[in-house]
């Protein structure tokens, strides 16, 4: 309450009741002990009243606790605190910190708030976290070893850190000598051991996770297909296709012919990925080859004809 009020300057008891989640008689018993202990708090009266801390004062009481100090490098990311069980953590925290800066900077996170937004999964996806997700949560924090069924298999896992990825949780853990990347809504069960495991202080998560990330956009990408494209069909090529493999294969590509088109070779998960992607682009693009592919090219543009015709 001190600090709300040190942060915010003058609150109602109806205001102080809902934030602190009570009831305003309790509100008034705590304004009258917090008097009582020299706590200069004083009552505005009239319809603009309200409580407020008299003569500048401010508490000493903004000690971080350790799960605050975490939650609050994760203030920006509101779907990942709910989901991790430390939303009030967070809020915490940051109520702390804006009680400890100075008045001219005491609306800083609001402000910040205000401006940015992330917004964590994709379109049309569901953005219910697992249900076991709190579990492994608590034990990357505590270094605990797990015992999961994933994909109907028991495995003791080290979780060394958690990934959220287009709204789908991801738990990077080591089993043996390696670390392995696992999806957390496929674990059937969860439970910690009782056991800790001696994390490797050199493990890097962020770089880790960013060398899988390519690894497995690379592995995916596991045929070929030759295009040519007019212009806009290079421009436009990034955005339907996956987009490391279209700027490598527009770098790799030769001049223009004497069309203006350009001749690609690009790597695709699958024909039938590759149809789907590609016919985005309409006569942007024609596939050359495989001949399968462009022979479901060629049925599709006479069926689109027929029906324009």
């Amino acid at each position: 309450m001190v600090l709300l009020l040190q942060s915010r300057r003058t609150m109602t008891a109806a205001e102080l009741a809902a934030e602190l989640e009570v009831s305003e008689r309790t509100v008034q018993r705590d304004i009258a002990s917090l008097s009582e202990a020299g706590v200069p708090v004083y009552a505005d009266r009239g319809r603009s009243g309200g409580y407020r801390l008299v003569g500048g004062y401010r508490t000493r009481l903004t000690g971080l606790g350790r799960d605050e100090a975490e939650a609050l490098f994760l203030s920006g990311v509101p779907m990942a605190l709910h989901a991790l069980g430390l939303a009030d953590a967070a809020s915490a925290a940051r109520l702390k910190v804006s009680a400890a800066l100075v008045p001219d900077l005491a609306n800083a996170s609001d402000s910040a708030a205000q401006r940015f937004h992330l917004d964590a999964p994709g379109w049309w996806q569901p953005a219910d976290p697992p249900p076991l997700l709190p579990v492994v949560a608590e034990a990357v924090w505590d270094d605990a070893v797990l015992s999961v069924v994933y994909r109907e298999k028991e495995r003791t896992l080290a979780p060394y850190g958690l990934i959220l990825k287009a709204g789908v949780w991801y738990l990077a853990a080591r089993v043996g000598s390696s670390v392995r990347v696992y999806r957390v809504d496929r674990f059937t069960s969860a439970t910690a051991t009782g056991e800790r495991f001696e994390r490797d202080e050199t493990f890097d998560l962020p770089a880790f996770w960013e060398e899988r990330a390519k690894e497995f956009a690379r592995s995916i990408l596991r045929e070929t297909v030759t295009v040519r494209l007019t212009e806009a069909g290079t421009r436009a090529l990034r955005r339907v296709t996956d987009r490391t493999a279209a700027e490598e294969s527009l770098a790799a590509a030769g001049a223009p012919d004497g069309t203006g088109r350009v001749t690609v070779l690009l790597p695709v998960e699958s024909q039938d990925v590759a149809f789907e992607q590609l016919l985005a682009l309409g006569p942007e693009a024609e596939v050359l080859a495989p001949a399968d592919l462009r022979r479901r090219f060629a049925e599709a543009t006479r069926r689109s004809a027929a029906l324009y015709a």
